[in-house]
């Protein structure tokens, strides 16, 4: 049984932080056994940044909850506690598991399903924003649907 989800991208910025926020909106339209947790986490993040504002107002606009989140880096602390370690790039799924070896096995791309990876708009024009977002809603709904049965 998934109780812990852990969401890994870059900084812990923007892509990782939204699919948090995201995994614990969507959580409400589901039924079944349901995780206890979201967290998320940078491989490279600084401890204690804001999330990007840009993905916040985004977020806001879409009715999700943005709390006060503080970035954090990846550690294998984290990883272990974690049931299920979510990346927003298939090549992050080696760096989780170079952090935390006993990780093999429940580290998986967000795009798992649709075979395909969240592309980082950090800095970019709205529109990125914009298509990484309605992205990681989808892929959200998708892991939703598998891990709450």
């Amino acid at each position: 049984m998934i109780k812990n989800v852990l969401i890994v991208c870059h900084a812990n910025v923007c892509r990782s932080p939204a699919a948090e926020q995201l995994f614990r909106e969507r959580l409400s339209e589901q039924t079944g056994s349901r995780p206890d947790s979201f967290q998320s986490a940078g491989l490279r993040a600084r401890d204690g940044d804001d999330m990007d504002p840009v993905m916040q107002w985004l977020l806001a606009e879409r009715g999700v909850k943005v709390g006060g989140h503080q970035s954090r880096r990846l550690t294998s602390r984290l990883v272990r506690s974690a049931d299920l370690v979510l990346v927003t790039e298939r090549r992050q799924v080696a760096a989780v598991e170079r952090i935390e070896p006993t990780a093999r096995g429940k580290v998986y791309a967000l795009g798992n399903w649709e075979n395909s990876d969240v592309s980082d708009p950090h800095g970019l024009h709205e529109s990125a924003y914009r298509q990484s977002l309605e992205l990681m809603d989808r892929m959200v709904k998708g892991w939703l649907s598998r891990i709450c049965q």
